[in-house]
């Protein structure tokens, strides 16, 4: 199941007490202070993992508490330090303070690492304290309290490109026609329900990641339909492929399909809106999509790349052209 939010409450590990102890062995009865430091608390630390795609195995467990660090003991031993926690993400979780409202890491990068509760210090034993004047302290210090956070944790998948379109465009039979993806395709809107990511093969040993994300409809921006939930991921693209369905049995025109798609980009984020972008006409084998297609490419600027993931026309042409944007 996927999951791109949930908010996460941490504690790391209290550092242990510096230990009191005197030396008594047999011939030094009076030999002096050898409390050794206490152990350092445990940390909270997240790390990226490429295996997964979904915080979803951190909904049901949400607290999270590192291990304290043990007492100083005698012979000027250190404690044990406590045990950390570390908690994985996938890779484009950002990591938020609720509290402070900042965010803490963007670990966008495959091998991300952060400690968000750093374990306390632990406390020094008495043989610290020890002076010419007072040889024999009973002084200690106490460890330090750990970190106590409330975290926001957010995914923002990260593709090289986009699967944008209102639902139905046929973005899921797209993905599955091009890559190993198997998202639910059927007939109705909102077939989709949560982002896919596919691998497509370029040749030449070249692939990248495609995302199908989930129909936009008007208003998406503002939260309608399944509203700006999904419109996040899109801004890790590098670009956006925009799929118009020109057959007769589409529920829009296909220009105000088109106009209504980049009018939810721009309200959303002009740094969305300004993604590189291939337009693709979709369903192409339905008869009467050739006379949508003459409509879409007369009112609209640059070029329309016609295709059929049904019969597999005009695919390799998308696909290379896919690759062409992302070389730039």
């Amino acid at each position: 199941m996927f999951k791109d939010e949930v908010t996460i409450r941490v504690k790391s590990g209290r550092g242990g007490n510096g230990g009191v102890s005197f030396r008594r062995e047999k011939y030094e009865p009076f030999g002096g202070p050898d409390g050794g430091h206490g152990g350092k608390g445990g940390d909270v630390i997240i790390v990226t993992d490429r295996n997964l795609n979904t915080l979803y195995h951190m909904v049901h467990v949400t607290k999270f508490r590192a291990e304290d660090g043990g007492k100083g003991d005698i012979s000027n031993c250190s404690g044990k330090n406590g045990r950390d926690v570390v908690l994985r993400v996938p890779i484009g979780t950002i990591v938020r303070d609720i509290d402070k409202n900042v965010i803490i890491k963007d670990l966008d990068t495959e091998g991300g690492r952060v400690i968000i509760a750093a374990g306390g210090k632990g406390g020094r034993g008495n043989k610290t304290f020890a002076t010419p004047v007072n040889q024999a302290p009973r002084r200690f210090e106490k460890g330090g309290e750990g970190e106590e956070r409330k975290i926001f944790l957010e995914l923002k998948l990260i593709a090289d490109a986009g699967l944008i379109g209102l639902p139905n465009a046929g973005k899921s039979t797209l993905i599955a026609r091009i890559s190993s993806a198997r998202p639910k395709v059927a007939d109705y809107p909102f077939t989709t329900l949560q982002p896919y990511l596919g691998i497509v093969d370029g040749g030449d040993f070249r692939t990248c990641v495609v995302a199908d994300l989930p129909g936009l409809i008007e208003g998406a921006h503002q939260g309608a339909g399944l509203g700006d939930k999904f419109l996040r991921h899109i801004e890790r693209t590098r670009m956006v492929v925009h799929l118009i369905d020109v057959s007769p049995q589409s529920d829009q025109p296909p220009v105000e399909a088109y106009r209504i798609i980049r009018k939810e980009l721009t309200e959303y984020s002009r740094d969305l809106a300004e993604k590189r972008e291939i337009v693709v006409a979709t369903k192409m084998d339905v008869t009467g999509a050739e006379k949508g297609l003459r409509r879409l490419k007369k009112e609209i600027e640059g070029e329309v790349i016609p295709i059929s993931a049904a019969t597999g026309k005009g695919i390799d042409l998308l696909v290379r052209r896919i690759f062409a944007d992302l070389s730039r």
